[in-house]
């Protein structure tokens, strides 16, 4: 569902309007649309009700005219509304804001099946483990050390991701991975779109831990660390994963330090395809090709979720567990290899193969 942009009257408090920012009100606080609409339309036409943010708990209610607005505004305004189950309603006037040429909407339709979303190379398997297996899962990872990072915790198997380089060292082997992914290499294994590639030997476990809000930046997973396959189960708690294909060419600024490893794109390019998919906890996602190479994947940092018409609100902590195969011959591209890469391949989207 996107989001209709409003703002302050350029005026400030005296400007009046049509529309209202009702704050203290919406699905995250069990209000309907449609709730909302009928109070609301006791003093007038209604346009319509709309989210104000993601929040779920803030809307701006449109009037057909300013008067309208007025009189609901001096009814409701920081009183409690019987009809809006007694909660107290915090309104201002609120006004439509532009929106400039090229600018993605603040949000997107969301699918729950990956084929909804027409990316090569992208599935997505629900209940890829059961809930007890889930729970023994984040029992094993919460027996071992975390490692701090400025947001979210984490722990690295096989191979540990150098943040400061931004690729692996492939002289740093931590050992095989360990037995408690056993069962999840094995059913990895009998995936129908892993059957017909040679035998697959994922030797690099992350696992992150993710507090209720946290997200990601845009990014592609560092290509000259990693080979083609690339393989996240969600646990504990649900989140929107957002995929996006920028089509203007150039490559983004090198970020001048990371704690993630992630290839960054300037939020300031609009220009790009967008696509979203809900990831329940105990699901399992598979990049690979297109969707691994050449759309950037991205976890809005919010503690509610919309997902179409219904609230969903995250845990009190997201546990993902990518599983990826080190690449044999993994090294940094310097300015010049990267410019022949970028000759070369026609479908990748240039501006995020820097690592």
């Amino acid at each position: 569902m996107g989001l209709t942009r409003f703002g302050r009257p350029k005026g400030g408090k005296g400007q009046s309007s049509p529309n209202l920012y009702v704050a203290n009100c919406g699905p995250a606080v069990g209000l309907s649309y449609d709730t909302i609409a009928a109070v609301f339309a006791a003093f007038g036409e209604i346009k319509g009700v709309y989210a104000a943010d993601e929040s779920g708990a803030r809307v701006v209610v449109s009037f057909a005219e300013e008067g309208c607005a007025q009189n609901a505004l001096n009814a409701l305004g920081g009183r409690p509304c019987p009809e809006l189950g007694g909660r107290s309603l915090h309104i201002r006037y609120s006004v439509i804001q532009p929106t400039s040429q090229g600018r993605a909407n603040d949000s997107v339709p969301v699918s729950l099946l990956a084929s909804d979303l027409n990316i090569p190379g992208l599935y997505l398997f629900h209940d890829f483990v059961t809930a007890k297996e889930e729970e023994e899962l984040l029992a094993a990872v919460d027996e071992r050390h975390w490692n701090n990072l400025s947001k979210r915790r984490v722990q690295h198997y096989g191979y540990e991701f150098c943040y400061e380089t931004r690729n692996v060292d492939s002289r740093k082997n931590l050992g095989e991975l360990p037995r408690f992914v056993s069962p999840i290499l094995e059913r990895i294994s009998m995936l129908p779109n892993c059957k017909d590639d040679e035998a697959i030997v994922l030797d690099q476990l992350t696992v992150n831990e993710y507090p209720s809000g946290v997200g990601l930046s845009p990014h592609i997973d560092t290509h000259s660390a990693f080979e083609g396959l690339i393989f996240s189960l969600s646990l504990a708690g649900p989140c929107i994963m957002e995929f996006r294909r920028y089509l203007e060419g150039g490559l983004p600024p090198r970020p001048s330090s990371s704690s993630d490893f992630e290839v960054e794109c300037s939020e300031k390019n609009s220009n790009f395809l967008r696509r979203a998919i809900y990831l329940p906890p105990r699901s399992m996602l598979l990049l690979s090709g297109e969707a691994r190479y050449a759309w950037n994947h991205y976890i809005p940092h919010h503690k509610i979720d919309m997902v179409n018409d219904s609230v969903i609100r995250r845990g009190s902590r997201r546990v993902s567990f990518t599983l990826r195969k080190k690449e044999i011959n993994c090294y940094a591209l310097d300015d010049t290899e990267l410019e022949q890469v970028l000759a070369n391949v026609n479908f990748l989207n240039i501006a995020t193969l820097r690592d």
